[in-house]
């Protein structure tokens, strides 16, 4: 087996400090960062990705898988960003004022990351206002938009009307998610797009930041 498959199947088991000591393995055997995200860390992710999308694994392992994940990358990121590699897109995500859940946000980002996302999280009771501002200075692709509770969901709208306001409704993709948020609900509000799970919000995503 490669070192590539070993960093993968390793991840993807949420074996932290092995795929950190075979990251920088990889790393001293020559192996590129760029390779070394895009065939090892990333490919043990998306597994993770599908098998809980398909209901095979549930939150408590792709916490641990996304744990591996980020003690791999932590080692990466320096490397990557001094040889002026770029991240697939950004995304400004939080949970909208109001609602102080975070675990679903927290599922989604986790996934976003491990499909080479940078994603930029504003944690939990943000504005409209936030959401779009950190979206303009951030030069983000997609603002993302969490909820579980059905008093705070108007507050997508809020978002919606901002980036209407602030002129950047054309370029950025708004994408909503939550407990109590629909496909019926998404389209009222005037949004771009709504998942049912953290690993198609990812997908979403993913593809969104493919065609500028």
């Amino acid at each position: 087996m490669s070192i590539l498959n070993e960093i993968s199947q390793n991840l993807q088991i949420g074996k932290a400090k092995i795929v950190k000591e075979l990251v920088q393995k990889a790393l001293d055997e020559g192996y590129k960062p760029q390779e070394i995200l895009n065939e090892g860390l990333l490919p043990g992710m998306a597994v993770i990705g599908e098998k809980f999308k398909n209901d095979e694994i549930y939150v408590p392992e792709v916490m641990i898988a996304a744990r591996a994940m980020n003690m791999g990358t932590e080692l990466l990121k320096p490397l990557l960003a001094s040889s002026g590699v770029k991240a697939a897109g950004k995304v400004v995500i939080g949970t909208v004022a109001g609602d102080l859940h975070d675990i679903g946000k927290n599922l989604v980002k986790m996934m976003m990351e491990g499909r080479g996302l940078e994603v930029v999280d504003l944690g939990v009771d943000v504005s409209a206002g936030r959401f779009v501002e950190t979206a303009i200075n951030e030069n983000a692709r997609i603002i993302a938009c969490s909820t579980l509770l059905t008093t705070t969901m108007a507050e997508m709208e809020n978002v919606v009307k901002a980036a209407e306001e602030a002129g950047i409704r054309n370029k950025i993709s708004i994408m909503v998610g939550g407990a109590p948020v629909t496909q019926n609900f998404c389209e009222t509000i005037s949004a771009d797009f709504y998942t049912a799970d953290a690993a198609s919000a990812a997908d979403v995503a993913a593809k969104i930041c493919e065609n500028p």
